[in-house]
Order: structure tokens, then C-alpha cells, then sequence
């Protein structure tokens, strides 16, 4: 007869909290690095692109490449706010479980219920206005907004187009960018995906 070893429910408890808490912080890290590499790519190609000088019809010849430079950069953007919806989900999704366990002892030990502030049902949204998640976000959304103004000039400029009317599309390129981006963000930023 083979004796099962005994468990020891603190102990497992309080591995499964240290991973979570892990977990946790690792998101919030990881968003980090992922809006920081944006950033840096997309200030690098258009610092890149504002400092070499190209005369009136050198601008024509190369605008479709700087249009497809730009939509890439567009999608770049959306690939992060992908990532930074995610982080933050899974960054909610390791401060449920957490709390989970909070929960469970507090019904151990009902003393221990004041020393949290935190519990399942006041865990801060995943869209929580003004955190840093959220500004993060919209600071992509921007990024994002201008570099689809961006595509809009420099394909109206490869077909001949720019003149005065035609930074109207300009104009409302950049806040439907702006709106197309943060509706994608708000649409990947829930739990259960």
C-alpha cells in the first residue's frame, strides 16, 4: 500500500499566489517594452524619413513607398494595442485569481477581511480610465491616427491629388484612424478571449 503524501494547503496556496502575482507583474512589464518598442520604431522611420531631403518631384516618385511605409506603420500600431489589450487582460485575469484566494481565506479567517483593499468585486476594470494601461493606449491610437493621415497625404500625393481639398481627407483620416484603432483596442481588451 503506497501512502500519499500529506498536502498542505497553505503552502500550495501560497505557491499558486507568488505565480499569479508573477504573472501579474510580468504583464504589466511587458507592456511596457511593448509600447516603448513601438515608439522607438515608428520615431526612428519617420525621423529617418523627415531628414532626408527630396526635392518637389523626388516627393511624387517616392510616395507610394512612403504611403506603404506608413500603412505599415499603421498596422504596427494595431498589432500593439492587440498586445497591450491582452497584457492588461491578463494582467485582470492574474488579479481575479489572486483574489480568489483572498476570498477563500478571508472565509477561513473572517479577521482578515479589513487588510484588503482589493477583493474580486473591487478589482479595477480592465478599461479603467486614466490608468496607465489606458493611457498607453491612447498614446498608440494617436501614433496610430497620425501615421493613417499620413498614408491618406502621401497616396494622394502618388495619384497628383494634393491640393487644398484634399486635406480634408487628410483631416478626417486622422480621427477615423484614431476611432478604428481604440474601437479595436476596447473590442481585444476583455477577459475571456
Amino acid at each position: 500500500m503506497t501512502v500519499k503524501p500529506k498536502l498542505n494547503r497553505d503552502e500550495m496556496l501560497q505557491a499558486e499566489f507568488e505565480y499569479i502575482a508573477d504573472t501579474a507583474f510580468q504583464a504589466n512589464e511587458d507592456r511596457s517594452r511593448v509600447t516603448s518598442f513601438y515608439f522607438v520604431s515608428t520615431g526612428s522611420l519617420v525621423a529617418a524619413i523627415l531628414g532626408t531631403q527630396f526635392a518637389e518631384a523626388q516627393v511624387k516618385n517616392v510616395s507610394l513607398a512612403l504611403a506603404l511605409l506608413f500603412l505599415t506603420l499603421t498596422i504596427l500600431g494595431a498589432l500593439t494595442l492587440a498586445q497591450l489589450a491582452r497584457l492588461r487582460a491578463a494582467w485582470h485575469e492574474s488579479v481575479q485569481a489572486m483574489n480568489k484566494i483572498k476570498d477563500f481565506y478571508i472565509k477561513e479567517n473572517p479577521e482578515i477581511a479589513s487588510a484588503f483593499k482589493w477583493r474580486v468585486k473591487s478589482i479595477p476594470p480592465t478599461d479603467k480610465p486614466f490608468s496607465i494601461a489606458n493611457l498607453m493606449a491612447v498614446e498608440v491610437s494617436l501614433l496610430g491616427a497620425l501615421t493613417t493621415g499620413a498614408v491618406i497625404y502621401f497616396l494622394l500625393n502618388f495619384f497628383g491629388a494634393v491640393n487644398a481639398n484634399s486635406w480634408a481627407f487628410v483631416a478626417l483620416g486622422v480621427p477615423a484612424g484614431y476611432f478604428a484603432q481604440w474601437k479595436w483596442y476596447k473590442y481585444l481588451l476583455v477577459d475571456n478571449q
